[in-house]
């Protein structure tokens, strides 16, 4: 566990091994939420509108593009997206979206 200084104008400086290991860079958001124990930190993402809205296009024509008609019903859909959509969040969350 680290300890850390509360500096001029109510800053911290987290750890460089903290930092890398949940991938942080400098101008990277963090949630403060006052917990039970204390003060927590969790790294966030924040996606201007326009660039997500371009990413969302990008990824649509994708798909759009080379899947085949679906002959499923929308629940059986969405029982195979589900795990797709959980496998790419679980690896893109270490690193900001790249269209």
């Amino acid at each position: 566990m680290a300890l850390l200084k509360l500096r001029r104008f109510f800053q911290l400086t987290l750890p460089a091994e903290v930092r890398k290991q949940f991938y942080l860079a400098e101008g990277d958001y963090l949630e403060a939420e006052a917990v039970e124990e204390g003060i927590l930190l969790k790294p966030v993402r924040v996606v201007e509108r326009k660039k997500a809205w371009e990413c969302m296009g990008k990824v649509r024509d994708r798909v759009h593009a080379t899947l085949p008609p679906h002959q499923k019903r929308p629940q059986e859909q969405e029982e195979e997206i589900a795990p797709v959509v959980k496998d790419d969040r679980t690896r893109q969350s270490s690193r900001h979206p790249e269209c």
